[in-house]
């Protein structure tokens, strides 16, 4: 089975004025079908501008990158929205939830973007707000929840479609302890009893050390 993601040789560079900044140089690495890889690195490292590659969000400059073997630089921007809807599960550091509907909406909404036929599986959708513990808070809008309260509801989102792998950017960063605990463990479950990819972007050590296997960068390279 081929991997995943498959990342080779990839670079990206920042035209700053008349100033070229280097974020990322010559990166590659594999994740395998069903693993939890998680990346880690301190700010500048290049870790979030690989994310945003790995999710077709923005353009390598040069290096590719390969999703289920279909690599997203001989994609039109439609069938990279296509690919990334119907493969992949998004978690921001800043939630992204439209603030005018409320949590189950917002959970809901990735169901109908992708555009699947019939309603939406309310026994998944139970489970996934039983484990996260937001059963009371399906009817509040974001601004009526705390920042703990959010990201779960922004991870139930990833998770309601199932998709094959999920990426996470700094999905830790702005919660406390217990948040940063239920939402790691969410991965984790989905990751081991679901089959799903995992791949987390983290600053993070402790937060790093729940995946399978940990990639270091610093200066827009791999370390370790």
């Amino acid at each position: 089975m081929p991997p995943i993601i498959q990342a080779e040789n990839v670079s990206k560079i920042y035209h700053i004025g008349k100033v070229d900044v280097p974020a990322l140089r010559g990166v590659s690495f594999s994740v395998d079908p069903g693993e939890f890889v998680s990346i880690v690195g301190p700010s500048g490292s290049g870790k979030s501008t690989l994310f945003y590659i790995l999710g077709g969000l923005t353009r390598a400059t040069s290096g590719r990158v390969l999703i289920d073997n279909v690599d997203f630089a001989q994609l039109s921007d439609s069938q990279r929205t296509a690919l990334r809807k119907s493969r992949i599960g998004f978690v921001f550091q800043k939630f992204n939830l439209l603030p005018t509907l409320d949590a189950t909406t917002n959970i809901e909404i990735a169901h109908e973007i992708v555009g699947k036929n019939g309603r939406i599986d309310r026994e998944h959708f139970d489970r996934i707000v039983g484990l996260l513990g937001l059963q009371g808070r399906l009817h509040h809008r974001p601004s009526e929840l705390s920042g703990g309260e959010q990201q779960r509801v922004a991870l139930a989102r990833a998770l309601i479609n199932r998709p094959a792998l999920i990426l996470a950017d700094e999905p830790t960063g702005n919660l406390d302890t217990k948040n940063s605990n239920i939402v790691l463990n969410m991965l984790r479950q989905s990751n081991q009893e679901l089959g799903q990819t995992v791949l987390m972007i983290t600053h993070n050590p402790e937060a790093a050390a729940v995946g399978d296997r940990l990639i270091h960068m610093r200066d827009g390279e791999i370390v370790d």
